[in-house]
């Protein structure tokens, strides 16, 4: 069985090193395929994810299904993003321009997660190919419905000689570990993830890892208290009755509208900093001193104001944790991102020669040096017009 492991993976890197997962072409039909499938096979996906988690169709729909069409938003960026992000050269270094060339990681593992088995197997797997990788998507075991569905549904819609599904329990999770991946895209408990960060670094393997821990939730005493429930209610029972990574956990407020918590409401700071740090907090408040202390003062994730989860809605906005609650981030460009790497090319005519740079080296050919570090226009001018001569 670790051989036929060994053996898939080797045949994913050939594919790699073959070039086959680098056009833009490629890219964007597996792009459509995902949109094809999400759309053609609602109703199977729909009846997978009530199967495994009891969840009804709108949430379905609105949390899962609905969600894959992020799928074109990476293949719009495609065009924008494949080619070099072009920056200003330094007259250090001119005649030349500067570029970043963004360039798939490899071959990526994907491991999911069983609260939202559709969108946290499609989203990163979607950024994963959008950016040019081989990819294995490992779905959860405590979600068999889903998982036998994406096994038999994937490699009808896209390209299953690169984007392969290996289902299984545990040990079908661990053993995969122990080979050597270009990156690891982990979702789901901390004890888990410490086990994943320990395998990737045996390879040296960088990571993502989308954890969790306690969201908290600061309530002021000048809130409209009515939106305000409806907001924490929604957030926590309405995401999935309350599995989710981001729902609120705990609320700290005054007397006001409690049994004493904190006496004042900036007390809940310092209480919400001595925990773990959150994957999302939350604060109701009309009091725009204690948002922007709140914003200051408090590490999370990622951080809401007045409402609850619906940041992560936005695809122009990282979701990731930090610390405990994970390390990396993704959804729409960022997930892209999350799986490139941003080489920096530099390239130069063989015009400009700066005969300060060689030695033998002289206090003429300092001066000039220290004026160029500085920026100063004339060092810069006395360099490139290769001063000082005849040395």
């Amino acid at each position: 069985m670790e051989e036929s492991r060994a053996a898939a993976v080797q045949e994913l890197r050939a594919r790699f090193a073959a070039g086959t997962t680098r056009p833009a072409e490629w890219r964007a039909k597996q792009l459509r395929g995902v949109l094809r499938m999400a759309t053609e096979m609602e109703a199977e996906i729909c009846d997978a994810l009530h199967a495994d988690v009891g969840k009804p169709k709108t949430e379905a729909h609105v949390h899962e299904v609905g969600d894959a069409p992020a799928a074109s938003y990476p293949r719009n960026l495609l065009r924008s993003i494949i080619p070099f992000a072009w920056f200003h050269a330094r007259l250090m270094t001119f005649p030349s321009t500067a570029r970043i060339a963004k360039e798939p990681l490899g071959v990526v593992l994907v491991i999911s997660a069983w609260n939202y088995p559709l969108l946290l197997s499609l989203d990163p797997v979607i950024g994963a190919i959008a950016a040019g990788n081989a990819v294995v998507l490992k779905p959860s075991e405590v979600a068999p419905a889903t998982s036998s569905l994406l096994a038999e549904l994937l490699p009808r819609y896209i390209d299953s000689t690169c984007i392969k599904v290996v289902e299984g329990g545990v040990s079908e999770t661990t053993a995969p570990l122990e080979l050597k991946w270009d990156k690891i895209f982990y979702t789901g408990n901390s004890k888990v993830g410490r086990i994943v960060m320990a395998s990737a670094a045996k390879h040296l393997t960088p990571v993502v890892l989308e954890l969790g821990g306690k969201c908290p939730v600061v309530v002021d005493s000048n809130v409209n208290l009515h939106v305000t429930a409806k907001r924490i209610a929604a957030g926590k029972w309405g995401c999935n009755n309350g599995q989710a990574c981001i729902a609120p956990d705990f609320i700290i407020t005054t007397e006001s509208f409690a049994p004493k918590l904190v006496d004042k409401i900036h007390e809940s700071l310092g209480l919400i900093n001595s925990m773990t740090k959150p994957l999302a907090a939350y604060l109701f408040t009309r009091d725009s001193k204690l948002q922007k202390q709140f914003e200051s003062t408090i590490s999370a994730g990622g951080m809401l104001l007045n409402d609850t989860s619906v940041h992560l809605t936005n695809p122009h906005l990282p979701f990731g944790g930090v610390g405990e609650s994970g390390t990396g981030s993704y959804h729409g460009r960022f997930t892209f991102d999350a799986f490139s790497h941003g080489k920096a090319v530099l390239h130069r005519g063989f015009g400009g020669e700066a005969k300060a740079r060689y030695p033998p080296y002289s206090s003429a050919k300092l001066k000039i040096l220290k004026g160029v570090l500085a920026g100063k226009l004339g060092a810069h001018i006395q360099a490139i017009l290769g001063f000082p001569r005849g040395k």
